[in-house]
């Protein structure tokens, strides 16, 4: 039974909506850079408690508190961009901000209504927990594809160093979605299983909420992967260029210069590596630069990997691409395929463009590249690599990172500032080499660079806002996770099953 005070909280009116707001903000307590990750399971927990009495309207209501809550406090960055880089005014960026937010927390109110309406059983609650579960990891695909999606504050992402660790390479971030959801629903349904006297129920409700975090703490040091070849070191530069002097054309030959000299400056290694549009101007137009710095590379015997917008002829057209190129010893050229709405592309373009400076940004009108690239090649090498934002899709990073042997991202985290986008950034990368078992190079304008391991922990890092070089080693990896062999198949056909148990079992009691 749910306790009286409680009960009056998560019923219909606005206590429990507010309540669903408090619980969507807390859950940004659980991610970086705060790492608290209880709260995760709390804020599911209220979530998943509160629409059990509520009509599909009010469900409806209540999911999109949850994440308006969710999404004010954990996407807050946005308004800095909007402010400090968009040209808007403090009203206008908190306005803009909070149409956002009020937008994508239909992401929530859905799915809810979708759970009042067809999937809640409260009469069987250990199938309820399970089908929750099974909803909770759907919304969070849905929202990861839909309008090219945004795939950010996913509740799995708190158990980078918690006890599900271990199963991110079983069945990636999406199976620790599932089991954090899935326990928090069983721990609101304790009493009522205890109550029931059923001693078969309570027993497989117990196995429910032990066996994900049993088996989680039981491979969280388990290798998947193994060396494919020896160590090979690495000198990421992090040149900290302001982003207002970023697309600043009397800026260009300074920041050519500066990577230049830094690089000059470095220690031998295998990969030098710099970040996302480290040469902010067409690969055309510096094609005697990267030559030089080319045959700089081939003369250390190190493969030279740099951000670069490219210009190529599409259908008779010209597009442009934000890129990364290889020189020295390696090769290929990677043209980035998701792209960063607004920022890189702007949806609605004819409506929006001109109305204020945000819409307007630099480099905001680049195409998608195609999706059958190959890896880029260095030092015999496979490399996977993901520009900025598409280092944050679970299952596009997999497809990938199962051709390679060796991750990449590079990315230019300066339009945030200070907030704490950058770090829930950084977070989903290591995430990404703990579910491919691969050792990944993070490459930035201003920060986190650093260097991971397989097991998603950052072995170098130089601080954010700083300029250096960080030197280290990475080692090639080879064989394949069970997420990168299998990806979200199994977990998706078993919340398939799941929803049509549900339903089976809603309309069968229609008809008693």
């Amino acid at each position: 039974m749910t306790h009286p005070y409680m009960r009056r909280l998560i019923a219909p009116g606005w206590p429990g909506n507010l309540l669903a707001v408090v619980a969507g903000a807390i859950t940004t307590l659980a991610l970086a850079p705060f790492d608290l990750w209880p709260f995760a399971l709390l804020a599911v927990g209220l979530f998943y408690v509160g629409l059990r009495e509520l009509t599909p309207r009010q469900a409806l209501g209540r999911g999109w508190c949850f994440g308006f809550g969710l999404f004010g406090a954990g996407t807050s960055w946005i308004y800095y961009s909007i402010h400090h880089f968009g040209g808007a005014s403090v009203l206008l960026a908190g306005f803009l901000m909070l149409l956002f937010t009020a937008a994508i927390a239909w992401f929530f109110a859905l799915p809810a209504w979708l759970w009042a309406r067809w999937l809640r059983r409260n009469e069987a609650p250990l199938a309820d927990a399970l089908t929750f579960a099974a909803l909770w990891v759907g919304q969070e695909a849905f929202r990861g594809w839909f309008l090219t999606g945004f795939p950010w504050l996913y509740s799995g992402y708190s158990q980078l160093d918690g006890p599900l660790t271990g199963l991110a390479p079983l069945g990636g971030m999406w199976l620790i979605s599932f089991a954090l959801a899935l326990t928090a629903a069983v721990l609101c349904n304790l009493p009522r299983l205890l109550a029931s006297k059923r001693n078969g129920f309570i027993g497989v409700g117990l196995v429910l909420l032990v066996a994900p975090w049993a088996i989680g703490l039981a491979l969280k040091h388990h290798a998947w992967t193994s060396p494919s070849g020896a160590p090979l070191t690495v000198a990421a530069i992090q040149g900290n260029v302001e982003q207002s002097m970023k697309w600043d054309p009397a800026q260009i030959d300074a920041q050519l210069a500066l990577y230049r000299d830094m690089s000059f400056s470095s220690k031998p290694v295998d990969l030098l590596v710099w970040p996302e549009t480290a040469v902010p101007v067409l690969k055309e137009s510096v094609e005697g630069y990267l030559g030089m710095m080319g045959k700089f590379a081939a003369d250390r015997h190190s493969a030279l990997i740099t951000g670069v917008p490219i210009r190529q002829e599409v259908h008779h057209q010209k597009r442009y691409f934000n890129g990364i190129t290889v020189v020295g010893e390696g090769d290929g050229t990677y043209l980035k395929q998701k792209l960063v709405p607004f920022g890189e592309y702007v949806p609605l373009q004819d409506m929006l463009r001109g109305l204020i400076a945000f819409f307007d940004l630099p480099m905001s009108d680049f195409a998608r590249g195609p999706s059958d690239q190959a890896m880029l090649q260095a030092k015999g090498y496979q490399i996977a690599p993901f520009i900025c934002y598409e280092v944050v899709y679970p299952e596009f990073a997999a497809g990938l990172s199962a051709q390679s042997d060796l991750l990449l991202t590079i990315s230019n985290d300066t339009w945030f500032g200070r907030s704490i986008g950058p770090l829930q950034h950084l977070q989903m990368a290591q995430m990404r080499a703990l579910e491919a078992g691969r050792w990944m190079i993070r490459a930035t304008n201003n920060g986190v660079t650093g260097l991971i391991n397989p097991f998603g922990q950052i072995t170098a890092q130089i601080p954010q806002f700083e300029r250096g070089i960080l030197y280290g080693e990475v080692v090639p990896m080879h064989n394949l996770t069970p997420y990168l062999q299998w990806r979200s198949w199994p977990l998706i056909i078993v919340c398939l099953g799941l929803f049509g148990w549900a339903l089976l079992a809603g309309r069968m009691s229609q008809t008693v």
